[in-house]
């Protein structure tokens, strides 16, 4: 699908968000504003940019762990998530959540997951229930390499394609479960080979390139909305950062400096805008564009209100037990 002007820059207006939004994370959790650790997405921008500009607002994603890039790519609000990260009411879960948990169903997210590879199934039973309305719905989940190796996620690639789910799982392969080679954790060399045995196509493609992600999302979208059945994307990326953001401070070291210098040549964020420029596209306001959304994002979360302490248990059961307050969402 030819892009235009307008939404070549929206990739990059994505891709920006989303670094400088994990950044400005980064520095809020030393500054313990941000309570306890999270999982940065700095490197694999144009994977959830990509995937997600190929899809309408009413289709479906399941996130990760380190899903804040997913979110911010399906729509989500800066603001509202950085509340949640913040442990304020304002936040998309009131604060009870934090990183790994935020959802917004209005927005098709049906929630980032600290359980590897679990989002899988969620997004097989939101692709059964459209289908069964008769919806042309498309869902979407999104994991890692380790996750690929979660027995959960082979019951749910099985499951779609003998139901011929309208589902696109899309693995995002950085190299590393945590501190794992992906050498070490399979043997073949592309993961997206594995859909071969569940009668479903499987794609592997570049994940630093944000336009060959999208073209692979379109077909593999496409396929799922018109009744062919589920595919297998794998993109080939990198996280330019630890696992998680106090990786650096425990010392915590796997990766050779060359590796990751080799990798950050293909940084996304540099390479795309570059190539716009060669194009005769200029994203130049763009940056200042997201450094103005994300201060009024950490703004509004520091402004906002811890839930009160009476409101612990909100949420917690569907019914009232003898003893606890009629409360509910």
């Amino acid at each position: 699908m030819a892009l235009d002007k307008t939404q070549l820059i929206g990739l990059y207006r994505t891709m920006r968000l989303i670094r400088r939004f994990e950044e400005r994370v980064v520095e809020l959790v030393n500054r313990d504003e941000i309570p306890g650790v999270t999982h940065e997405y700095v490197g694999q921008e144009a994977v959830a940019t990509g995937v997600c500009a190929a899809l309408r607002p009413d289709d479906v994603i399941t996130s990760t762990h380190r899903g804040h890039g997913h979110i911010l790519a399906k729509g989500g609000d800066p603001r509202r998530m950085m509340a949640e990260l913040m442990g304020k009411a304002s936040g998309y879960n009131r604060g009870r959540g934090g990183s790994m948990h935020i959802a917004d169903l209005s927005l098709g997210i049906y929630g980032a997951n600290g359980i590897v590879g679990a989002g899988a199934p969620i997004a097989c039973g939101a692709a059964l229930a459209g289908k069964l309305a008769r919806s042309d719905r498309v869902a979407v989940s999104f994991f890692g390499d380790g996750g690929m190796n979660q027995g959960v996620v082979h019951e749910a690639l099985n499951l779609a394609a003998i139901w011929r789910l309208p589902v696109v799982f899309v693995c995002e392969n950085n190299g590393y479960a945590i501190s794992a080679p992906i050498s070490e954790m399979a043997v073949v060399e592309r993961l997206a080979d594995r859909a071969a045995a569940y009668g479903m196509p499987g794609t592997s493609v570049d994940g630093m390139d944000v336009l060959a992600v999208h073209a692979a999302a379109c077909e593999a979208v496409e396929r799922a909305r018109t009744g062919a059945g589920p595919t297998l994307l794998e993109c080939r990326t990198y996280r330019f950062v630890g696992h998680f953001t106090a990786e650096k401070a425990r010392g915590i070291k796997y990766r050779s400096d060359e590796e990751i210098a080799r990798w950050r040549e293909r940084d996304p964020v540099v390479t795309y805008p570059a190539w716009l420029r060669q194009q005769g596209v200029d994203p130049a306001m763009v940056d200042a564009e997201v450094e103005a959304l994300l201060d009024e994002a950490v703004a509004f979360a520091r402004q906002s209100a811890f839930p009160e302490a009476e409101e612990a248990l909100d949420g917690m059961y569907a019914v009232t037990y003898p003893g606890l307050p009629a409360r509910g969402w």
